[in-house]
């Protein structure tokens, strides 16, 4: 994939010269001087969109200087001392208290206002049930003033980009409102990196559209954050938002959520108008996926209601608990009476009251309490160029039993663990999130990407909150790491070690953001492999590594890939250790130092009880197997099929020039389908229902980890390789398949509605079409989707309408089966 470190200045050059000549058929594709059909035509691009190797255009092509392809000149980070800056701390995203004030619409419902501390109310519209678009187009029909609710910077279309009423149903009004109205609310800005940010103190700073990320919408003083356009730009128009605003940091945002609490997340995109001023990739088109809250369609972020610049979009995140309704929904009730280890009244499901840290009962499932939680893009074909290029977020969510405080004032359902006690609920000095990245810099020390390589984007680098090998101090005391792989295609298995490499002993305690039943040591000190969106939450006792003589410790990873298909093997930590020639992205990359002595009230969960499974401590209860009202089985795999309609032959979204994807799902052993977001490929017909679903890899030489919207699932059985001792009895929502491997999962949905999708999480893979539509229909207070919601089709001037088609294996009483 990259050049061998000792490559030729010669060969360097030439690679690096391919990259910039890849970078300018993007421009010119983008800007409309050339089409994929030229490219295919002049025998520089396959029908599957893969780039043919030639000389001057790919790295993998014969060199005019070597008689062997050699590959992409590696990030220039050679030389860089290492472990020379602390690990950045993602940066807290604002609490807004919402505030209910009458609809600007003039409708019945409550709108909200988003309020600093008493009194402050932010320069922001409020947000409302129905979109600010429906308002846009209801003045304009009656010839009255829309200016307040046109996009403040092209003037053009409406200021929200969630879809409007259509044909008088308004399926994109949020769900459930008043029920789970918000009460706190987050102002996100998507925009330009902001100056002097870097990813290292030796390497150059980013370039204003090098890297697209969140920032805060305003300062403290309540003014908007923007500081205009980029000094180098050479076009003579004047308007900021042409140029889009610097408002992005490297290091990601962190939102801090309480079960009970419902919010709203309003995210303006600050971004270029220009779509070409994205230095050689993204796309300044967004749709923010919360992955993978328990929230309404509408909110999902994944429905191809994507929004332009100058526009926002309210996503209402409910922070409610799954089966939630089995307390006020008979039928529910009556589904989930098949569980017996279901308690509606269990203690546990509850959240933190905010004046003195005791539970507050809620309803739900205290099995399905989520913890670690993040949010990326997921604008449809674009998503692994956005959030390479940094548009995605953290979250922690908190409930009475994860809440966040080791002495947990008031709380005897509290788990203890390792965070802090200065705030009643939410600590992080003793609780760390780290978002591991995959990036490749350029010569000119800016992130790259490659649009052409549809088996899956590697960086060479691996870094961690957006710093390259940053380090950590630590004290003498238990700490607990949210560990997320937020790379493109790049799976991780990750060591803990000590300076002389020798392994260190962790415990899981989380998988994907959900409890374990039971925390799981590992005393090897070497993790089950990470997919792409996979998390770990794993507990460091250093006061005990302190006692047996480390005074450093590394995160290392020590599986190495050849190329975006999947992990090649794994190396010996030595290896690793020493660096690993094939691939730069291996061996340490976050280094902990470890200092002086610290409090520690976190519970004693961390000893050798772990390894007595009878007397040692439970975190939750595994949902068991059940019987299922129907199973379906998906294939994923490589299938050079058209997304085009075949009557329209139009794409949805717009897939250019494309004239087929290589990547592709089969449904109950129906026809391969490359992804068409008008298409629907499973209908779930009733809430409450248990369904197992099989995911099979039909790849061969490729691993999928897949992952699924909405609902998290538990892992039933697998074939292909074994399953981990930190998978069994695990809620989930990312499965890596393995290659020729299969999955099978038990889900049950409910509490709401609407279209949602599911994917291979390589998200290059995602992007070449291995991505389907499923819809959940139902009662649910009176919203329209007792049918299939109609596709939104979003343009500047505002969203127009895509009628929706169920395959014949959507239907749920298609026989499952793959022969």
């Amino acid at each position: 994939m990259f050049l061998n470190r000792f490559a030729s200045r010669i060969r360097q050059l030439e690679a690096e010269r391919a990259r910039e000549n890849r970078r300018e058929i993007v421009r010119a594709l983008g800007l409309g001087q050339i089409t994929k059909r030229d490219l295919i035509r002049w025998g520089l691009l396959s029908a599957g969109g893969t780039m043919v190797a030639k000389n001057g255009l790919s790295p993998f092509a014969k060199s005019a200087y070597a008689s062997v392809p050699t590959g992409t000149p590696r990030s220039p980070v050679r030389g860089l001392k290492r472990f020379a800056r602390e690990l950045p701390p993602p940066y807290p995203v604002e609490r807004y208290r919402m505030s209910a004030v009458a609809d600007p619409g003039g409708s019945t419902d409550r709108a909200f206002q988003f309020v600093r501390g008493t009194d402050q109310i932010m320069p922001d519209l409020p947000a409302r049930r129905s979109s600010y678009h429906s308002l846009f187009s209801q003045l304009r029909e009656r010839g009255e003033d829309a200016t307040d609710y046109t996009n403040p910077i092209t003037g053009v279309g409406p200021i929200e980009g969630r879809p409007p009423v259509y044909q008088g149903r308004d399926f994109y009004a949020h769900q459930r409102w008043d029920e789970f109205e918000p009460k706190v609310g987050f102002l996100l800005s998507m925009g330009q990196i902001e100056p002097n940010q870097r990813m290292h103190p030796g390497l150059s700073e980013l370039e204003a559209n090098a890297m697209w990320s969140c920032g805060p919408r305003y300062s403290d003083d309540g003014h908007k954050i923007a500081s205009g356009p980029p000094p180098d730009t050479k076009d003579p128009k004047t308007t900021p938002g042409y140029y889009g605003f610097r408002t992005g940091y490297c290091s990601p945002p962190l939102v801090k959520m309480r079960y009970g609490e419902g919010a709203i997340m309003r995210i303006h995109n600050e971004l270029p108008v220009d779509r070409h001023l994205n230095r050689g990739f993204g796309r300044n088109e967004m749709s923010t996926h919360f992955h993978n809250a328990h929230n309404a369609a509408e909110s999902d972020g994944a429905n191809n209601a994507f929004h332009f610049p100058g526009t926002f979009y309210d996503y209402h995140w409910s922070a409610i608990l799954a089966r939630h309704d089995a307390a006020i929904d008979g039928r529910l009730a009556d589904k989930m009476r098949e569980d017996p280890g279901f308690n509606l009244r269990d203690p546990r499901a509850s959240s933190i009251d905010d004046i003195t840290g005791a539970p507050v009962s809620i309803n739900g499932d205290f099995r399905e309490i989520q913890s670690s939680m993040w949010f990326h893009d997921h604008r449809f074909f674009f998503t692994a160029e956005n959030v390479q290029k940094g548009m995605y977020g953290l979250v922690n969510m908190y409930s009475a039993l994860d809440n966040g405080n080791e002495k947990a004032p008031n709380n005897p359902v509290s788990l203890k663990l390792p965070s802090g006690w200065d705030a009643l609920w939410g600590n992080q000095k003793y609780d760390i999130n780290l978002a591991i990245t995959n990036p490749a810099l350029d010569l000119k020390e800016q992130l790259t990407f490659d649009i052409f390589d549809t088996d899956g984007y590697l960086g060479d680098l691996l870094c961690v909150n957006g710093a390259f090998s940053p380090f950590l101090d630590v004290a003498l005391r238990r700490y607990r790491f949210r560990i997320l792989n937020a790379s493109m295609a790049r799976f991780l298995q990750l060591a803990l070690v000590d300076q002389d490499g020798k392994p260190l002993p962790f415990v899981v305690i989380a998988n994907d953001g959900n409890l374990l039943p039971k925390p799981i040591l590992i005393a090897s000190g070497m993790m089950d492999q990470l997919g792409n969106g996979e998390r770990f939450d794993i507990v460091v006792d250093f006061k005990r590594l302190y006692a047996q003589g480390v005074r450093e410790a590394y995160l290392v990873n020590v599986l190495y890939h050849k190329d975006g298909r999947g992990p090649e093997g794994r190396v010996s930590i030595g290896r690793a250790m020493r660096g690993f020639s094939e691939d730069p992205a291996v061996g340490p990359f976050l280094k902990f130092q470890l200092g002086s002595e610290a409090d520690d009230f976190s519970t004693d969960l961390f000893t050798s009880e772990f390894l007595n499974p009878k007397s040692g401590p439970v975190l939750t209860q595994a949902i068991p197997p059940l019987k299922p009202v129907r199973e379906r089985h998906f294939r994923f795999g490589r299938a050079d099929v058209s997304a085009r309609d075949p009557v329209t032959k139009e794409c949805t979204p717009d897939c250019g020039e494309a004239e087929k994807f290589p990547w592709a799902i089969r449904v109950n052993g129906q026809e391969w389908h490359a992804f068409n977001a008008t298409r629907v490929s499973a209908i779930v017909p009733a809430m409450g229902d248990v369904e197992h679903w099989t995911f099979e890899n039909n790849s061969g030489g490729w691993d999928h980890p897949v992952h699924l919207h909405f609902e998290e699932g538990v892992t039933l059985g697998r074939t292909g390789r074994s399953m981990a001792a930190t998978e069994r009895g695990a809620r989930k929502d990312v499965w890596r398949l393995g290659r020729s491997g299969s999955v099978k999962v038990q889900l049950r949905f409910s509490e709401f509605t609407g279209a949602y999708v599911q994917h291979c999480h390589n998200t290059t893979h995602e992007d070449f079409s291995m991505i389907m539509r499923f819809q959940v229909v139902g009662y649910n207070n009176g919203q329209p989707q007792y049918e299939l919601a109609p596709t939104p089709l979003p343009t500047k001037e505002g969203v127009e309408w895509g009628a929706s088609e169920a395959l014949p294996e959507a239907h749920p009483d298609f026989p499952a089966g793959d022969e």
